[in-house]
């Protein structure tokens, strides 16, 4: 059995990218308002908050804060790739258990990186919310609707016009 090397920081800020398994797909855009309710669903089991998060057809990019003396999450993400896979055969997806009785929406494993400082997250968080305009999804970061820019925008920490011209360098997980 292969075991994983996870940082293990209670109470740590993490950058996540989370991937279904077809990457041609537009799952998660097609059922954002599933995938929303699965996240407060587990947030209110297993709290953390949401630094910053963007949904993408087939990939989420999102950054976390855990609270402190924990640093589970694995369990987390666990619960809600689940929840969001039960949720969207409630609503007739198909899909077909593989041979260990799984359904194979999301790829298995998730890339983590843990954010070391605030240079480090306001990389990360620049990343996730240029990423539609990097994989030209839309021209411009504003024109994406299931990005948390617009709640940096509603508080004031970035402008609407935010990266209108630019290009953020680095690699970030996909």
């Amino acid at each position: 059995m292969v075991h994983y090397r996870r940082a293990c920081v209670p109470g740590g800020t993490f950058f996540f990218t989370v991937a279904l398994n077809d990457r041609k797909a537009n799952t998660l855009v097609a059922n954002v308002a599933a995938l929303r309710k699965v996240l407060d669903e587990v947030r209110s089991t297993r709290p953390f908050h949401i630094n910053a998060m963007v949904v993408l057809p087939e990939h989420l990019h999102a950054i976390w804060t855990l609270p402190e003396g924990d640093a589970d999450y694995s369990a987390r993400w666990r619960s809600v790739k689940a929840g969001f896979v039960i949720a969207l055969r409630r609503e007739g997806f198909a899909s077909r258990p593989n041979m260990k009785g799984e359904h194979a929406v999301w790829q298995r494993r998730f890339w983590e990186h843990q954010i070391r400082n605030d240079d480090d997250m306001a990389r990360h968080v620049d990343y996730v919310h240029i990423n539609p305009v990097k994989h030209g999804l839309v021209k411009r970061v504003s024109d994406w609707r299931w990005s948390t820019f617009h709640r940096y925008v509603r508080e004031g920490i970035l402008p609407s016009d935010w990266a209108a011209d630019s290009d953020i360098p680095g690699e970030f997980g996909e």
